[in-house]
């Protein structure tokens, strides 16, 4: 039997439930809405003939990635694992997958990627390394960020971080052979997009 996604709604419920701080929501909406318009992009005739993420899970991982932050704030954890089990505990077990891969791919498929062919975990990993708090930067830009805020001056710590963005940049290179836009043209395309009414959704 398979488990369709929570929708929009079902997931601003869970972010109230599980205490979602302003900022972290704000980011998340704004992952969501980046992961929604890839999606859309891919999904559109004549752009890859490759079977594409369904947009509503794509839609649905994004808001939920970061479900376990304010958590793990409060108490210590990874939330990208936290994450995990709290959307496998709500019975959103593909969900949960994605969640626990958004930080880091546990594998990367770079053969499936050339030929056009990219999963809801790929789209919010890459969707999240395109946001920093609410806005669309540079993948350099949130690598800054990343290593300024999370690098605690650790050398070892930074070139994993280092390593890891390397694999979102290489991503991006496959990503946008597909698409119909560059990636500077993202932050542009969302501000002027008519499209993800759902997503400005407010309580």
């Amino acid at each position: 039997m398979v488990t369709r996604p929570p929708s929009v709604r079902q997931c601003l419920d869970y972010i109230k439930q599980y205490n979602m701080l302003d900022n972290i929501r704000e980011h998340s909406f704004m992952v969501a809405r980046v992961s929604a318009v890839i999606v859309d992009d891919l999904r559109r005739a004549g752009i890859t003939r490759k079977p594409v993420a369904d947009r509503d899970t794509v839609i649905a991982g994004a808001l939920l990635h970061d479900i376990a932050k304010t958590k793990c704030i409060k108490d210590g954890g990874l939330h990208a694992e936290e994450g995990q089990l709290i959307c496998n505990s709500l019975g959103y077990p593909e969900i949960g997958e994605i969640v626990a891969e958004h930080v880091i791919l546990k594998t990367f498929a770079d053969k499936k990627y050339r030929q056009g062919s990219f999963g809801a975990k790929e789209l919010v990993f890459y969707g999240d390394k395109r946001v920093r708090h609410d806005q669309i930067v540079s993948l350099p830009q949130r690598l800054d960020y990343i290593i300024g805020r999370y690098g605690n001056n650790d050398a070892v710590r930074e070139n994993h971080i280092r390593v890891n963005f390397e694999k979102a940049v290489e991503f991006e290179d496959y990503l946008f052979r597909y698409l119909s836009f560059a990636p500077d043209d993202l932050k542009q395309l969302l501000a002027d997009s008519t499209v993800l009414k759902e997503l400005n959704i407010r309580d």
